[in-house]
């Protein structure tokens, strides 16, 4: 399973590289987020293994039972919340987290800068933005990004440091990333977080900062109850 793991970031980081050659000179940085979701810490520990450092994960309590394991074997590991966030779990998200990507909503952000206060941590934060309005998806509006951003900054404290989307299924990406590109150069954010297996080169050559690759590494997922 090592060898598989390596063979699978090899695979990864080399279609990286010509999406950057391709394109031409996208940030200079384009940083793989390895969405461990759904799998076990001995599903993990290969990648880590490898090299990979990095990895997202969409639930607090998942992501709760099986890394604290692993970060004590593996003491560089930078985990990513890149799932919806309940008020409810900001206090335990704050504690595990290194980085979270879905900031979506004033209550919320108001949550986070309380517990990162009382914990004495400033985690680096993405907002999410709901890029095709799409009713069943999180996400600030495009509209409202730019005075959402703000207002988490000044009013709230937070260390927005980017904007994160998931485009509409079945719709080319490319258009929804170059609209991402434009609200980030409105919010005065460096990094975006765009991309997944399928449409990452594109969103490197958009000018993606982050991806966030699970499927194309980890294989299929197992069915969630």
């Amino acid at each position: 399973m090592q060898t598989s793991a390596a063979s699978s970031l090899a695979t990864i980081r080399e279609r990286i590289a010509r999406a950057k050659a391709r394109f031409g000179p996208p940030p200079d940085r384009v940083r793989l987020v390895a969405v461990s979701k759904t799998f076990a810490a001995e599903e993990i520990e290969p990648f880590l293994g490898a090299g990979q450092r990095l990895f997202g994960e969409n639930r607090v309590q998942e992501a709760k039972q099986k890394w604290p394991g692993l970060r004590a074997r593996f003491t560089d590991i930078e985990l990513h919340l890149i799932g919806p966030l309940q008020t409810n779990k900001a206090h335990e998200a704050v504690a595990l987290f290194d980085v979270i990507e879905t900031v979506d909503r004033d209550k919320i952000a108001i949550v986070l800068a309380e517990e990162m206060q009382r914990a004495g941590r400033q985690l680096p934060c993405f907002v999410q933005v709901n890029i095709g309005l799409e009713m069943q998806k999180a996400g600030v509006a495009p509209g409202e990004t730019a005075t959402f951003v703000a207002r988490c900054r000044t009013e709230y404290g937070l260390n927005i440091v980017g904007l994160m989307c998931i485009p509409p299924d079945g719709m080319p990406p490319g258009p929804y990333f170059a609209q991402m590109v434009a609200l980030g150069r409105a919010a005065g954010v460096a990094q975006l977080s765009m991309g997944m297996s399928s449409d990452f080169e594109i969103a490197i050559g958009m000018g993606a900062t982050y991806i966030r690759v699970g499927s194309a590494l980890f294989g299929c997922r197992p069915k969630t109850p």
